[in-house]
């Protein structure tokens, strides 16, 4: 004799039975072809971020080439070329001659001698970071200037202006990838203004190598 059900389970698979074949509730239920409702778009980088940004990734960059010109400030323009290669590796070429840094320790040469001398205190900071920005990132105001090119690399430019450790004004240009391209900064020196260009490329490039002179 098959087992009798008690009047509980039969109420309990009645209901289960109406549930089943209730319509959904149109306040939840999607109509065929509807999308779910959009996800809110994360919030966008502030020009600020994106230039502190660009700065870290300089900053953590393998290797690099830079060209810097001086016009003004009661002297000839002068341009330098300097490479880079981490951690402490620099090679500063300048008219007067080729200064090579490995560690603390610096090689001049000049007319084709070559003097080694200890660094002095400082001379790191001021190649890899002319403005002294890295010190003044939390004290710095940036207007975003749209979108354009540094010889022929699309590039987003701004306006900048950092309070700390000396007030400055400079205009920035990052690439694709959020590293420097540009900088142009106006200033004076001994009451004679100059404008200063600085100009990056080859990033993390294994073709640049900074040995000792012989």
């Amino acid at each position: 004799m098959p087992p009798r059900l008690s009047a509980v389970a039969v109420l309990a698979i009645a209901l289960a039975a109406c549930k089943a074949g209730q319509p959904a509730d149109p306040a939840t239920a999607s109509a065929p072809g509807t999308a779910a409702p959009a996800l809110p778009a994360p919030p966008q980088p502030s020009p600020a971020d994106e230039v502190k940004a660009s700065m870290d990734a300089f900053w953590g960059a393998k290797s690099f080439h830079a060209t810097m010109v001086m016009e003004g400030a009661g002297t000839p323009t002068t341009t330098s070329e300097m490479d880079f290669v981490a951690p402490d590796r620099y090679r500063i070429t300048m008219p007067m001659g080729t200064q090579v840094v490995i560690g603390d320790t610096m090689y001049m040469q000049v007319r084709g001698r070559t003097a080694k001398m200890p660094l002095p205190k400082g001379t790191l900071s001021q190649w890899r970071d002319p403005l002294k920005f890295g010190q003044g990132k939390e004290g710095l105001a940036v207007e975003a200037l749209g979108a354009d090119s540094v010889d022929g690399t699309p590039a987003k430019k701004y306006r900048v202006k950092v309070t700390r450790p000396e007030a400055a004004e400079f205009t920035y240009w990052i690439d694709g990838d959020g590293r420097p391209l540009k900088f142009e900064h106006e200033g004076s020196a001994q009451g004679k203004p100059f404008h200063m260009t600085a100009r990056y490329s080859r990033y993390d490039d294994p073709g640049i190598r900074i040995d000792a002179p012989r």
